[in-house]
């Protein structure tokens, strides 16, 4: 029966995809795609994250699984082409969030295990709440085959995903970053790392109510010290190793701002004018995002 489900999705790609997907090759061993800038519309149908796959050598891992089945289903396509007889070993969460999860269930149904940071089921239930609005944005025969699956292995820092000619190293550089579940992973052989949603680049960061400045500058340097040739974002198209800077600056200009604005007793009203952050205003969705951070940020501060 297996083989069977396998063969209907293999010949499903010679039709093409509703996604439309486009593989760029980063390494001899590594393809991406890169999601959409925008926040989840009817046009893009949730996939505004950046996936990939390893060639372990034995077997194939995947780095998040993207926002719907058929969206997996279609990046597994682009898998059996480049690797026909390779088999998806793992498929890692770099966070929560639904664009990166809701893909896990087509991979389940194949064996593979699913791995997130030791948070991701509770963060899961905590905010299933947020797992709504892809229903929004498409219909019941694009969402089908779409559930939440949760991790089967918890992991913390320094978890090792060995194959038989490469390791993928788990860093959790830092308690909450964007989110508590943040991960990133390191493949030293390729001098590669998928950042997940610690790095943007091209469109604004979303800094929410439950992210620390702290943790994610913290987390931010520590891949610098990394120092890989490639830096994958979670959202965006840079993948230098220098793709993570933007988001860096921008977190030392909110902490400072921020600090600065208490300290001189800013009001609320004014608190965003009094922050210089137009350097950053050619990112997408600066305007909003940004208002958003400052004010968050702010009232982290006011209430410790």
């Amino acid at each position: 029966m297996r083989h069977l489900i396998l063969a209907i999705f293999a010949s499903a790609s010679l039709f093409g995809g509703v996604y439309k997907l486009k593989p760029i090759k980063v390494t001899k061993d590594i393809t991406c795609v890169i999601g959409d800038f925008n926040p989840p519309t009817k046009q893009n149908l949730g996939f505004v994250s950046n996936a990939c796959y390893v060639n372990m050598g034995d077997s194939l891992v995947v780095l998040d699984a993207g926002p719907t089945f058929e969206f997996a289903k279609e990046f597994y396509a682009l898998m059996q082409k480049e690797y026909p007889n390779k088999k998806v070993k793992a498929v890692v969460l770099t966070n929560f969030h639904d664009d990166r999860v809701l893909g896990a269930s087509f991979f389940k149904e194949l064996g593979a295990k699913i791995i997130g940071y030791k948070t991701i089921n509770d963060e899961i239930k905590k905010y299933k709440d947020k797992f709504k609005r892809m229903h929004r944005i498409m219909t019941k025969q694009m969402f089908k085959g779409t559930k939440i699956v949760y991790a089967d292995i918890l992991v913390d820092d320094g978890y090792k995903i060995k194959g038989s000619k490469k390791t993928l190293t788990i860093i959790k550089p830092s308690k909450v970053s964007e989110e508590s579940s943040d991960i990133a992973v390191y493949s030293k052989d390729d001098s590669f790392v998928f950042a997940g949603n610690m790095v943007f680049n091209k469109r604004m960061l979303n800094y929410r109510k439950e992210s620390s400045v702290d943790g994610w500058i913290k987390a931010l340097e520590k891949i610098k010290s990394l120092n890989a040739k490639y830096v994958f974002p979670g959202h965006g198209d840079d993948y230098s190793k220098d793709s993570y800077k933007i988001t860096l600056d921008y977190l030392k200009t909110l902490k400072s701002g921020v600090q600065k604005a208490i300290k001189d007793d800013i009001d609320d009203v004014d608190l965003v004018k009094s922050i210089d952050t137009k350097k950053f205003s050619n990112l997408l969705h600066f305007k909003p995002l940004n208002y958003r951070a400052i004010h968050n940020y702010y009232d982290q501060l006011q209430w410790q």
